[in-house]
């Protein structure tokens, strides 16, 4: 078994909005993405990098961050934390010291 990890519990010190994906049919055959609120979580956020890269001969870049709040079975890969206008797209959600109550989620936010 792991080590259990200490994690300060007053970190968790910032409010964001966990959103899901609600997908919709657009009319045309396609389907339009809206996200819609789950619920606040406080959660910590630090940065870990970022990282430039070409895309259909553009410049484009990504801020990768580590996100850690209380376990919760609603908090998982593919939804995302909103921070005022900043948007944090879970990429992995699991519990670093499998004891069941944090979790630490890699995420990526997108450079506008």
């Amino acid at each position: 078994m792991a080590r259990p990890l200490f994690i300060d519990p007053g970190l968790l010190s910032e409010r964001a909005v966990l959103e899901a994906p609600d997908d919709r049919s657009d009319g045309q055959g396609g389907a339009v993405t809206a996200w819609i609120p789950v619920r606040t979580v406080s959660v910590h956020v630090a940065p870990l990098g970022a990282h430039r890269f070409e895309r259909f001969d553009r410049a484009q870049g990504e801020i990768r961050h580590r996100v850690i709040c209380r376990k919760a079975d609603d908090v998982r890969r593919g939804l995302r934390f909103r921070l005022d206008s900043r948007i944090l797209r879970i990429e992995t959600a699991h519990d670093p010291d499998a004891r069941g109550r944090f979790l630490l989620c890699l995420c990526v936010e997108d450079d506008r």
